[in-house]
């Protein structure tokens, strides 16, 4: 299918959305705010989307108050507001939506729109990652192995950080790295580790790519190789640069 047939059907998509819409179907109203924000079909235009989340987040839908959460949150469309962006997310996780919690967690943990409170921030990540968000299991995992809102645990960090990794997300997958390497939680297995930092490594990781490349050089679970070190640590390097 080609841009042309895309925008086209998108901009069908956004036509009868409206319709809908504006005869107050919550699900149409919340679906034509998620085109506005992304510009898929019609002009990017985050104070529509705003306005259309709004609707639908006064009517209860827990989606659309997530993404009102996270508008307030970032000030796209409206004006940054922590505070109303901690409101909207408490809306949203009381009723179960496991991004939302993940965001509230990550509010209570860093004191953003609310006092700083890092067992609240494991109570809401737990609630997350209980759901199999990779955001809050990563997370979870990181309060267990730096004993942050709940008793320090290498074991629970390693379990939770195994849950995100399997899940495919790269910066856990080197943290379950750094725990076998470490033998933090886990028996110390430098194949293991290896294994780990390459899976991230391999999707452009950087942190990861530098792991990899020292475990080259110091032949550290797999065979010394200077050519593989550099190569990962050039690796590294060019991923920083294109921040």
């Amino acid at each position: 299918m080609g841009l042309a047939e895309i925008s086209k059907d998108d901009a069908q998509a956004v036509a009868w959305y409206r319709k809908a819409a504006e005869q107050g179907n919550a699900r149409a109203q919340s679906n034509l705010g998620f085109m506005y924000a992304q510009g898929r079909g019609v002009a990017k235009d985050e104070k529509q989307a705003v306005a259309w989340y709004r609707k639908v987040a006064e009517q209860g839908n827990a989606w659309a108050q997530s993404n009102l959460g996270f508008m307030y949150e970032n000030g796209r469309g409206v004006a940054k507001d922590e505070k109303q962006a901690v409101a909207w997310y408490r809306k949203a996780a009381e009723q179960g939506n496991a991004w939302a919690q993940y965001r509230l967690g990550f509010m209570y943990e860093h004191g953003r729109g609310v006092a700083k409170d890092e067992k609240q921030a494991v109570a809401w990540y737990r609630k997350a990652a209980e759901q199999g968000d990779a955001r809050a299991q990563s997370n979870l995992g990181l309060m267990y192995a730096h004993g942050r809102g709940v008793a320090k645990d290498d074991v629970q960090a390693v379990a939770w950080f195994r849950k995100a990794a399997e899940q495919g997300d790269t910066r856990t997958q080197n943290d379950l790295g750094v725990m076998y390497e470490q033998g933090r939680g886990v028996a110390k297995d430098e194949k293991q580790a290896v294994a780990w930092y390459r899976k991230a490594a391999e999707q452009g990781y950087a942190r990861a790519q530098n792991n990899l490349g020292r475990m080259y050089a110091t032949g550290c679970g797999v065979p010394q190789d200077a050519f593989e070190a550099v190569k990962w640590f050039i690796k590294a390097a060019i991923t920083r640069l294109k921040r």
